[in-house]
């Protein structure tokens, strides 16, 4: 099975999907509901940022100073026509693995009930 496109390599690790989705639902996001709503530390969810960052995919944006630094993010437009077409393909993906040979969307008729009546 080949790649479809729009399949993102940069996008597809957990913790970066559970980012870009998350930022794909809003204009800006504090760096602390960023980290809170994933579980991450404030050290890892920074690197990821960082990466996304360099690639164009948010905007990293820090407000004020001190201790009432505050830090948002947001997606680019670049970053958010990575996601939907990552997305896209992610569900080509799943679509394609329903309408396989062997697949359960696949078996119907008497071979699929001989092996249902097998299973009871």
């Amino acid at each position: 099975m080949s790649t479809p496109e729009g399949f993102d390599e940069l996008i597809h690790p957990a913790t970066r999907l559970s980012v870009v989705a998350l930022l794909a639902t809003t204009e800006w996001a504090d760096f602390a509901f960023v980290r809170e709503s994933l579980s991450l530390s404030d050290s890892a969810l920074s690197k990821q940022l960082h990466t996304l960052e360099d690639a164009g995919y948010l905007q990293v944006l820090k407000e004020g100073g001190g201790r009432k630094r505050r830090t948002r993010v947001r997606l680019t437009d670049r970053g958010r026509s990575a996601f939907d077409g990552h997305v896209a393909a992610l569900r080509a993906i799943v679509d394609g693995a329903g309408a396989g040979p062997g697949s359960r969307a696949a078996e119907s008729g008497p071979v699929a009930q001989q092996h249902a009546e097998a299973g009871r």
